[in-house]
């Protein structure tokens, strides 16, 4: 009884660790100060319309969206028929390879946006855009690859051995049989490298140049010089977006009762 007692008590201190500065962040971006101050003095919405209307804050916003969404639908596109093979057959050193694509979750993200930029930058002189797709990309692919490897593992491979037999060819009994049976592997992998990517500031950072900023990088550069609560708010609308795509996607796919 004692140690549930004490379960429970632990449990709530480690929710409570997560949820209080979330809803800090929420209260003062309604303050009247002109800096972020909790408890707030006075009510206001003014914060949320210096967001909107911050040229800076909307373009790296879209600028951060575009490059994500690319990015998270290049590593399915090569992420699923990776993860896929490495499921499913005797790849040679396969472990070796899948700790290998693990490898940008594992190595600090300075060390990873600072590898990126003497290889994507100094050393092949990408483009800004473009490289920051290919950053973005090579960290969104370790999601995808490990998440849908894991589902593929659970699916049971006599499915396919039916599909076989059945007069289908491997490539039709992969996209008849197989996709159809890993939507869920492949919506949480599309959600979780796409907001990695959005969130991520290392890789961001060192891709980014000249009149081009990701929002991470962007609201950086403003905090420096600003401490103001459009700040909070902010991160209340990054917040509730994300909590709206989630509910569209779980009320649209039916990830719920797919899983």
């Amino acid at each position: 009884m004692r140690k549930n007692v004490g379960l429970k008590v632990f449990t709530g201190l480690v929710f409570a660790f997560l949820l209080v500065p979330l809803l800090i962040i929420i209260v003062t971006s309604f303050g009247t100060n002109s800096t972020i101050q909790f408890p707030i003095k006075g009510f206001t919405l003014d914060w949320y319309g210096k967001v909107f209307s911050n040229e800076a804050f909307m373009d790296s916003f879209f600028l951060s969206l575009k490059v994500a969404f690319i990015a998270t639908l290049l590593a399915l596109i090569i992420g699923v028929p990776a993860a896929y093979s490495l499921a499913r057959h005797k790849v040679f050193g396969r472990n070796w390879i899948k700790s290998f694509f693990l490898s940008p979750t594992i190595v600090p993200g300075l060390v990873v946006g600072y590898a990126m930029y003497q290889f994507i930058v100094i050393k092949f002189q990408f483009p800004i855009i473009q490289g920051l797709l290919l950053g973005h990309f090579l960290i969104c692919l370790p999601y995808v690859i490990r998440v849908v490897g894991s589902t593929i593992e659970q699916l049971d491979f006599s499915i396919e051995e039916v599909s076989w037999t059945l007069g289908c060819t491997k490539l039709q009994t992969f996209i008849k049989v197989v996709l159809p049976n890993i939507t869920s592997g492949i919506f949480a992998s599309f959600m979780l490298a796409f907001i990695n990517s959005f969130n991520n500031i290392p890789v961001s950072q060192f891709l980014s140049g000249p009149g081009v900023t990701m929002l991470p990088t962007s609201l950086m550069n403003y905090i420096e010089y600003n401490y103001d609560p459009s700040v909070s708010a902010l991160s209340v609308v990054l917040m509730l977006g994300t909590i709206v795509l989630m509910f569209i996607i779980e009320k649209t796919l039916g990830l719920a009762s797919i899983s």
